[in-house]
């Protein structure tokens, strides 16, 4: 029996993912560090971190110092913010897609690579009575980012559930392999630039095409799981 889910932030709760791609984009260009906007939609879950020694090391030939990636994260963070405010807004169909899974009585946990407080801050506003912030792992939770499965074990273990027990929502292919190595059934919402199936070769056993999507399809993919 199904007993929670569990949700990505970006690209799922919140349209954001542009900004953080542009942001992304603006401040590793500005280094001389240059990646297609593709690419970091197909880094999206990683901790900053992660994607900032991934890009040191293939265009530099190594890690980024401690000193460099948190002035390098900062910069990113801020532009974000700039962007963030705005353009971000909670993405279609996600409030639907809430108060039907808190209609069913499940839990609601947020599971992220995210770092922006900013976002976080917003939740509440957003979505009020959805979350509990002790049901959350964002990348200052967890030692390992997507794709590894540390984030959604850990978002099993703040719900006191097993991995039979929950579904998980995520847009990147990161988090869908995340979710799987974690042995989570796994609906992909596809809300970006991605085709279809780098999220089904990412192991999603379901890919709709938004949230309001699932929001149509929820209760009978609670029911059949």
């Amino acid at each position: 029996m199904i007993k929670a889910v569990l949700f990505d932030m970006d690209g799922v709760l919140y349209d954001s993912m542009p900004s953080h791609v542009r942001a992304w984009s603006e401040t590793m260009s500005s280094l001389g560090i240059n990646a297609s906007e593709e690419e970091f939609y197909m880094h999206e879950g990683r901790t900053g971190h992660s994607t900032i020694d991934l890009l040191f090391n293939r265009t530099l030939g190594r890690d980024a110092t401690q000193e460099e990636k948190e002035s390098i994260y900062a910069s990113k963070a801020k532009r974000f913010v700039e962007l963030e405010n705005a353009d971000s807004k909670p993405m279609p169909g996600a409030m639907e897609v809430l108060e039907k899974v808190r209609s069913m009585g499940l839990q609601r946990v947020i599971v992220t690579g995210s770092g922006q407080e900013t976002l976080f801050g917003k939740l509440d506003s957003n979505f009020p009575g959805i979350f509990d912030k002790n049901k959350m792992v964002t990348a200052y939770d967890v030692q390992y980012g997507k794709p590894h499965p540390e984030p959604y074990l850990m978002g099993l273990g703040k719900a006191g559930i097993t991995a039979d027990e929950a579904i998980v929502v995520e847009n990147a292919p990161l988090g869908v392999e995340s979710a799987v190595a974690a042995g989570i059934r796994t609906i992909a919402v596809n809300t970006g630039p991605l085709k279809d199936q780098v999220l089904k070769d990412a192991g999603a056993d379901i890919v709709l095409s938004s949230m309001q999507n699932l929001s149509e399809n929820i209760e009978k993919i609670v029911q059949k799981a």
